[in-house]
C-alpha cells in the first residue's frame, strides 16, 4: 500500500523525516522535493564502471541554467529524508516530465532505513532551463510485509551531498 499525503504528515517526526518540511509541498499520496543549487557533471568520457570517474560541480545561478541534451547531470534534493518503517520511492513530477526532463534514470527505489539526500540523475531530451528550488520530483512511501533488515551501511547511506556512482567499489571488493 502507498501512504496517503495525510498519513505521510502523521508519520513525520516518528517514522518519516523530511527536512525541511513545507505543508504546501504535500500531495494526496506523495510529497514534492526540491532541487538543490548545485549539479555534478562527469569530466571523463567514456565513463568507466571500474574507477572513480572525475567530475566537477556547477552552480545553478538565480537566472537559471540551460541544460544540454544527451548529457548526464547529477543533482540532489534540497530535503533530507529518512525512514525506518516504509519503502521510500522517488518519481519525477508530471509537469517536469512533460518538459522532457528526466530526474532519475533507474534509481527511484529506496531502501527502508535510507537516510540522506536523494541524488537525481538528470537528463533532458531537448534544451531546458532549470532553476534551484523548483519542486522537481516527488517521494512516496510503501508499506512492507514480513520481516526485514534496515539499510544501514550501504555506500550511499548518510550522504551529505551529490553522490556520483560508487560502483567501482564493488569491483575493488572482487579483487
Amino acid at each position: 500500500m502507498i501512504l496517503s499525503g495525510l498519513e505521510i504528515e502523521r508519520n513525520l517526526g516518528t517514522n518519516i523525516v523530511i527536512d525541511p518540511f513545507e505543508r504546501s509541498q504535500l500531495n494526496p499520496n506523495s510529497y514534492n522535493l526540491r532541487l538543490h543549487d548545485e549539479l555534478l557533471v562527469y569530466d571523463d568520457s567514456p565513463l568507466d564502471m571500474r574507477r572513480n570517474n572525475r567530475a566537477h560541480k556547477i552552480r545553478i545561478p538565480p537566472e537559471g541554467l540551460d541544460l544540454t541534451p544527451n548529457r548526464l547531470y547529477l543533482g540532489r534534493t534540497l530535503e533530507y529524508t529518512a525512514t525506518d518503517h516504509f519503502v521510500p520511492m522517488l518519481e519525477g513530477r508530471s509537469s517536469i516530465g512533460r518538459l522532457g526532463l528526466f530526474v532519475h534514470i533507474t534509481a527511484g527505489f529506496g531502501d527502508i532505513g535510507f537516510r540522506g539526500f536523494w541524488t537525481l540523475e538528470i537528463f533532458c531530451v531537448q534544451s531546458i532551463r532549470i532553476y534551484a528550488g523548483v519542486e522537481i520530483c516527488q517521494i512516496f512511501y510503501h508499506t512492507i510485509e514480513g520481516d526485514y533488515e534496515r539499510y544501514e551501511r550501504g555506500k550511499y547511506q548518510n550522504n551529505t551531498d551529490i553522490q556520483q556512482s560508487l560502483l567501482y567499489r564493488e569491483f575493488e571488493e572482487e579483487s
